[in-house]
This record gives structure tokens, sequence and C-alpha cells, in this order.
């Protein structure tokens, strides 16, 4: 058995001193798409931002993409990050650069030096998100499921290990959440491991996956039945 990419064990999430999830016990495997459910206010934001370092691990066993929850220390955290490709549910482009800008600011940001392999990575990137052409267009230009799609090439651009998509349909209308699910799912079946948080209930019938539901303070597998 290869080791999970995501492993927490009798865990506690705090934000601040108040306790928002208690003896999490969680793992997620390689290849695996796991939903993240429950309703506003149960833990899903606090328990994402535990997994990409906003929040430190207070109690109990944590590994993320080999990374240490317990014993993560901020100079950790970019690098810690490198491994992860979080996209959020309000995109968080820069409105001021172009597509393609804000896809290079990343890789350089994250060490990325050579000009050539850099546009060889965003064009790929772009590409497995069906937004080739649009390169050249600022963020503003762009519908909702596009911006989404650029966050999620965005998220691609390291090669993670885990995305950790938060909500990352809560923006949009039915029809393009289904388009953004689409590209997620492809992403899925091409070894990408995906930890998406949704109250998008529809996209888990229509999709239907492993699936974990933060309810009164707690994290538990549920079991979908099929419709």
């Amino acid at each position: 058995m290869s080791k999970p990419v995501l492993f927490l064990k009798n865990a506690s999430i705090f934000q601040r001193e108040s306790l928002i999830l208690s003896e999490v016990n969680v793992s997620i495997n390689k290849g695996e798409f796991v939903y993240l459910i429950g309703k506003t206010g149960t833990g899903k934001s606090s328990f994402m931002k535990t997994l990409y370092g906003d929040l430190p691990l207070q109690e109990g066993d944590g590994e993320i993409v080999d990374f240490d929850l317990r014993t993560l220390k901020e100079k950790d955290i970019p690098f810690l990050r490198r491994k992860l490709g979080v996209v959020f549910q309000d995109f968080k482009l820069l409105n001021d650069r172009t597509v393609n800008d804000n896809l290079l600011f990343v890789l350089k940001a994250t060490g990325w030096k050579d000009k050539k392999s850099m546009e060889t990575k965003i064009d790929e990137v772009l590409g497995k998100v069906g937004m080739k052409t649009k390169g050249f267009k600022y963020p503003y230009q762009l519908s909702g499921g596009e911006q989404q799609r650029v966050a999620i090439a965005r998220a691609l651009l390291n090669d993670p290990e885990l995305i950790l998509a938060d909500e990352p349909t809560g923006n949009l209308d039915p029809q393009t959440s289904v388009e953004v699910m689409e590209v997620l799912q492809d992403i899925n079946k091409n070894g990408n491991t995906i930890l998406m948080a949704t109250h998008d209930y529809a996209l888990l019938l229509k999709y239907p996956s492993k699936t974990l539901k933060c309810d009164e303070n707690q994290i538990f597998e549920v079991v979908q039945k099929t419709v």
C-alpha cells in the first residue's frame, strides 16, 4: 500500500482558542477524489486552512504530502504549498495581469527561472482546462467559469500531489459548475488527488465519490446511497 497523501489521526482543529473539530481521523490516498461536505459553520474552511498551513494543528497527528502538520514551521509553509494546488471560491486572480502573467507570477514566485520552460508549462496547464486561447485576456474579461478554470490551471503549475478545492463552484451557476466539475474530473482521471469542499449536493449525485462530512464538531465518512 502506498502512503496516504493526507493523514490525520485524533486531530483537533482550532480557530484561535475555539475548538472547531475534534477527534478527526481522515486518510486520503493518491489518486482519490474526495468531497468534504457540511453546512456553513461546521468547520470545512477551518479544516482546509489547517491542511495548507493557515491554521496550526495543535492536537493529534497530521501529515500532508510528507509534511508533518504538528511540527510545521512558518518557513516551511511556502514549500508545503508548492506541493499542494489550492483552488478558492473567489478565484484570487490578479486583475491587473493577463491570464498568462498570472501564471507566470506563480512560477517565478516558486523558483522557476527558465523562460522557455515557463512558457511550455503555462501552455500545458491552460490546455488541461480548455483555456489555451485565452492567455492574453485579463481576468475581468472572462466569465466566472473561465476564471475558475484559470485558477485550476494555476493550481496545477507545480504538479501538486494534492489539490485542495475550497468551494470551487460556490460562485458559479449550475451549468458552469458542471463544466468546472468536468475539468476537475478529467484532472483526477489523469492521476491528481483532489479534496473538494462543497455544499453543492447536485454535484455529489452527478459525480458520486468518497465523501467526508463535517457535523457537530466531527468529520466522518458518508456512505452515499446510489440514486
